[in-house]
């Protein structure tokens, strides 16, 4: 029997990446592109969806290179939580004061929403017991609401279609309006089997996104990994270098994939204390440009500041609760490339002449990380970051001690998170680590000291990769349902 294959496409912020997974979860090859963002003003984030599919369509043809398509069993996606707005015609629509048209991503780290957010949260709505009982600017209701009170014109009365940016590739994969589960009910309110709450959106002025049974964001809905219409269509297939037909499943964020990507992971003969428990002992973390704290349990639990719980969001017919820190990898970007990283690690070895003192290094430089607001578990966007403890000097030794404390605190950040989930009725035993930051051994160190809990990493470090070709692998009926295809990857 010819090889089976399953492509994994992921839109991170700043690049699309593509994989070639092999039925036994082995990453035959990968392609990344960069995509743009663009801020037209302070807290203002923008993205292009021509140009991100345009990418998808790339990085895609050069994985799949020299595969016979019908080797290709099934593709899933990934992406941010963005928030794409197009027009009855399926055009892109603007959605800054410029005007360009080409401009119709609200990227997930967008903030203009700051005060329509604040005004949702005060309306105590039932909903908001869902996401942590206060609402983000970075979810969708107060970014859709922005866009009404402040380009009514220009976008709201022209749109026709919002979607979250994983739902928005799924739908140019296809044609299918059928949205996901994982987008619809973590950051849109969305709430199976219920649905929609139309209480909600009239309450804070969006009544007219009731018309049509709520079509203009997503009248129908599935769990990620369920096969979408008829598989790619023709202009997908071509677009893409793929055979039409070929299964697409339903989509994920891409922290959600990530966690996907590693909580199912075989832990055993390592002597962990997750091994022989539930998989609700464990918590994925993924550690990117912002870092996403993914706990799932058997029974809604609700964290205050922590989003959540919503049902089937990553894995069917479990809860999950997702606390997050909004700005991470972002933190020490000027910092981002891994030979600078491994440089500054050896260099604090040497200024402690041993690792098992690095962290005391830091005693005297104090650093507040939320730079970007706090998303868990204080729930405020409006936070700023500072540094405690600096001086005139400006040394190499300066610098890896800013990039330690900076560190330690996102750790301590993973700590408090930890903590109010605990509180809460988690049982977190074993963190799971994946994403750009993990593969810096002393961001993992330094986490499985601040929370005194052992830290794994995948054999295959792209987790999110090998979680979106999962959806893809799901959609194909080679596997029965997500978790047995968890199980099978990492086994």
């Amino acid at each position: 029997m010819a090889e089976r294959f399953y492509v994994g496409v992921d839109v991170g912020t700043a690049s699309v990446r593509a994989a070639l997974v092999t039925r036994d979860g082995q990453l035959r090859r990968t392609a990344e592109e960069p995509i743009s963002i663009w801020e037209p003003q302070s807290d203002h984030y923008v993205q292009s969806s021509t140009e991100i599919w345009d990418k998808c369509c790339t990085v895609v043809k050069k994985v799949a290179d020299g595969v016979k398509s019908s080797q290709v069993r099934g593709i899933g996606f990934d992406a941010t939580c963005s928030l794409v707005v197009l027009d009855q015609s399926f055009q892109p629509v603007p959605v800054s004061q410029d005007g360009d048209s080409q401009r119709n991503v609200v990227m997930w780290m967008d903030h203009r929403a700051a005060e329509q957010a604040a005004r949702i949260t005060n309306t105590g709505h039932r909903v908001l017991s869902r996401v942590g009982g206060v609402m983000s600017p970075e979810m969708q209701p107060p970014k859709l609401l922005w866009l009404k009170e402040n380009l009514k014109e220009r976008c709201w009365s022209k749109a026709a279609h919002f979607f979250d940016l994983p739902d928005f590739l799924s739908w140019k994969a296809t044609g299918s309006l059928t949205r996901s589960l994982c987008t619809l009910v973590c950051k849109w309110t969305y709430c199976p089997p219920e649905g929609w709450d139309a209480s909600f959106w009239t309450s804070i002025g969006l009544e007219d996104l009731l018309e049509n049974n709520f079509c203009k964001i997503g009248s129908v809905s599935c769990s990620p990994g369920s096969p979408l219409g008829d598989g790619l269509t023709q202009e997908a297939a071509e677009d893409l270098g793929l055979d039409p037909g070929i299964a697409v499943g339903a989509s994920l964020i891409d922290a959600h994939a990530g966690g996907l990507g590693v909580i199912g992971a075989d832990v055993t003969g390592f002597q962990l204390p997750c091994e022989n428990q539930p998989i609700t002992s464990r918590m994925a973390m993924i550690c990117g440009t912002s870092s996403c704290h993914m706990a799932i349990s058997e029974q809604p639990l609700f964290v205050p500041g922590v989003w959540g719980p919503c049902l089937s969001a990553m894995v069917p017919d479990m809860w999950l609760n997702e606390g997050g820190q909004s700005a991470t990898g972002r933190l020490v970007s000027p910092l981002k490339l891994h030979n600078v990283y491994s440089y500054l690690n050896s260099h604090l070895s040497l200024m402690a002449n041993s690792d098992s003192a690095v962290d005391l290094l830091g005693s005297s430089l104090h650093v507040w990380p939320d730079f970007h607001g706090n998303r868990s578990p204080l729930a405020d966007p409006t936070l700023k970051g500072m540094v405690v403890g600096l001086s005139l000097s400006q040394t190499l030794d300066d610098l890896a001690l800013l990039y330690l404390a900076t560190i330690q605190a996102l750790a301590l950040g993973t700590l408090h998170i930890l903590e109010a989930m605990k509180q809460a009725g988690h049982d977190i035993r074993t963190l799971f680590l994946c994403g750009g930051l993990s593969k810096n051994s002393l961001f993992v160190q330094i986490h499985a000291n601040a929370t005194g809990l052992p830290v794994v990493l995948p054999d295959q470090m792209e987790a999110v990769l090998v979680g979106a070709a999962v959806l893809g692998a799901c959609a194909s009926r080679d596997y029965s349902n997500i978790q047995v295809q968890c199980v099978i990857l990492h086994s």
